[in-house]
């Protein structure tokens, strides 16, 4: 009889779940660690002065809404001086403000708000390239001291009596060769993106010393940290060798995915360099007594090795693109499946460094809204990803309303990565339908401009979809934003551990927890035709009872509905977030207590069968 006692204790055992993945989280110390950050796209976001294009003062009228909203970052992309060949990226002096934006005074103004709103203010920096209108490349191309190496110039080859670029390399837009020949200087320089994009000579430390001393300006007018754009290119193989073609399909000779770019990205100096930024920007916190950290965000589209060396070398939060694009950072990410998407949380999560800040981003300026790349029935499935995993969360703007790419002919284009293709294949290239004016209502040019002709068209959808109408309605994008912004701040988002699942093939599954905490438990399902019904026993620490805190619009499922936790049923595509049902009983259970549970279920049982078969 005592062997059934020993029987018996197995089936008690094997009932523990033996599946779960706890992830811990570490505890943050500093305030960029649990971020929400707001990228502003300023040429579309809103124009102050009815010109039709946005501008620096349209973005301070606007900050009053961001704070009300819960963001806590301002992440502003390029308005510095520039031609706008390329949207701003082909800066012509790194420390004026375009006029089409304001003036240094409009720029002072906005980060005063900012910080009396208690706001912080991130900038984009593009260190890779300038514009061919700056004064430094005037002067390299006439080979004035000490700028005649500040760019990559060279004599280029000889074939048949022919002078031809030194290699094979590809301009990333899409234009051919990376080399274009300059009568002044009688030299090739080097443009790994627009003609009119010359790459700097990060190999001279005088261009180095040229970038501290940008920081610096930036730093000096109160701004909280920078966004380091195209890290992967800063630095090209020494010995200038050619490139071997990548095989993939869909690309003609002049598109730069032709090439594998073994010799032109992410070259191990790039890091060194990564590094020098972060010290100067912590001695300059140092020297000033800042009593709030400065931060570097950095962007590199790489694999995952790659990215990861970035935590290393100082970055505070190497973006993470793997919601975008492949492991690869080349095609765009695969996510049909449940599985994708928890692949991709579970790698970021067990491959960072000690120490390291987890960040996820599902969108931006260069990348399909998710509206229209993943479908509206998903806005609001992503944006409980976003915010409730651990880490810096990375919005762009009108996300938070579900905003979708606009249709733009070719005639419309001015993205030169599109401009560079043809009236076939534009579409695929062009960044410019996910940059076009932000929705705030159903007034003219969607309440962006009093103009009728803005920077790009407004999206014809704007008379339903606009921030006016959602935050007037009771359930909406924007409302479910506004409701995740706000469970993140709790104690159980911000540090609780990451326990991540996909259950019955097409439910992502996630809980929050932390001792003496309710956890959060989220729901997802990632089938868009099939509904599923999910028990919840794998988690061990998740209450029996439990109700809706958020629902998706689109569910069906109100916020409260209630549920027993073995018998929970998601329509397609519905995503919820659950947390114990608040009329079932008060006080949280600490996780300790609750890993007692099954042990002191298998002693009951051993008690139970001791007693009846009379063991002892």
């Amino acid at each position: 009889m005592c062997t059934l006692r020993v029987l018996l204790l197995t089936v008690a055992l094997a009932a523990i779940p033996s599946n779960t993945e706890t992830i811990s989280v570490r505890r943050p110390t500093e305030w960029w660690q649990t971020a929400t950050l707001y990228q502003i796209w300023p040429r579309s976001f809103k124009d102050s002065d009815g010109d039709g294009v946005g501008d620096l003062n349209g973005i301070t009228s606007k900050l009053d809404y961001l704070a009300e909203l819960g963001i806590e970052v301002v992440w502003l992309s390029p308005f510095f001086a520039s031609p706008l060949i390329d949207s701003g990226y082909d800066v012509s002096d790194y420390l004026s403000v375009n006029p089409a934006y304001g003036t240094l005074d409009d720029f002072d103004a906005l980060v005063a708000r900012a910080k009396k709103l208690g706001l912080k203010v991130v900038l984009d920096y593009v260190p890779n390239h300038t514009s061919d209108e700056h004064a430094w490349f005037n002067l390299s191309r006439h080979s004035v001291d000490p700028y005649t190496d500040y760019y990559v110039w060279n004599d280029g080859i000889s074939v048949n009596g022919t002078r031809q670029p030194p290699n094979n390399w590809l301009s990333v837009f899409n234009s051919g060769s990376a080399w274009q020949w300059d009568e002044t200087r009688q030299q090739y320089y080097l443009h790994q993106f627009h003609v009119k994009q010359p790459d700097l000579n990060f190999r001279n430390e005088k261009v180095i010393n040229e970038t501290k001393n940008i920081l610096t300006f930036w730093l000096d007018r109160g701004i909280d940290g920078f966004r380091i754009d195209s890290l992967p290119y800063m630095v090209e193989n020494i010995d200038l060798l050619d490139e071997p073609e990548s095989g993939l399909e869909g690309y003609t000779e002049t598109d730069f995915y032709y090439l594998d770019h073994i010799y032109v990205k992410d070259q191990p100096e790039n890091y060194e360099i990564v590094r020098t930024w972060r010290n100067h920007v912590d001695d300059y916190s140092k020297s000033s007594n800042v009593t709030s950290t400065r931060v570097t965000f950095t962007e590199a589209y790489a694999n995952l090795t790659n990215i990861m060396k970035y935590y290393e070398y100082g970055s505070h939060v190497p973006f993470n693109f793997f919601f975008i694009k492949d492991s690869e950072g080349v095609n765009n990410a695969i996510l049909d499946t449940a599985d994708d998407v928890v692949q991709i949380i579970t790698q970021w999560m067990t491959n960072m460094p000690e120490g390291g800040t987890a960040n996820w981003v599902f969108g931006n300026h260069d990348n399909s809204r998710i509206a229209t790349k993943l479908g509206e029935g998903r806005v609001d499935a992503v944006n409980i990803l976003l915010f409730l995993l651990p880490g810096v969360a990375t919005i762009y703007n009108g996300d938070e309303l579900g905003m979708t790419d606009t249709y733009l002919t070719w005639q419309q284009t001015e993205d030169p990565q599109a401009c560079n293709t043809d009236p076939s294949r534009y579409e695929y290239f062009s960044r410019d339908p996910e940059r076009t004016p932000y929705q705030w209502d159903n007034t003219t040019s969607a309440g962006f401009s009093t103009n009728n002709v803005t920077m790009l068209p407004v999206n014809s959808n704007y008379l339903e979809v606009n921030l006016a109408a959602q935050q007037s309605s009771d359930v909406s994008h924007y409302k479910n934003v506004e409701a995740l912004i706000k469970l993140r701040r709790t104690n159980v988002i911000r540090e609780g551990s990451l326990d991540v699942k996909v259950l019955n093939d097409s439910i992502i599954s996630f809980s929050r927890e932390l001792k003496n905490e309710e956890p959060i438990i989220v729901l997802i399902n990632w089938d868009n035709e099939t509904s599923s019904t999910v028990n919840l026993e794998v988690f061990e620490n998740v209450p029996d009872n439990l109700e809706v805190l958020i629902a998706d619009i689109h569910s069906g499922i109100d916020v409260g509905t209630k549920y027993v936790k073995n018998e929970i049923s998601l329509p397609p595509n519905a995503a919820i977030v659950l947390r114990r049902d608040q009329t079932s009983g008060s006080g949280a259970i600490g996780s300790s207590d609750h890993h007692l549970l099954p042990l002191l279920s298998i002693l009951f049982i051993t008690l139970i069968v001791n007693r009846f078969f009379n063991c002892h």
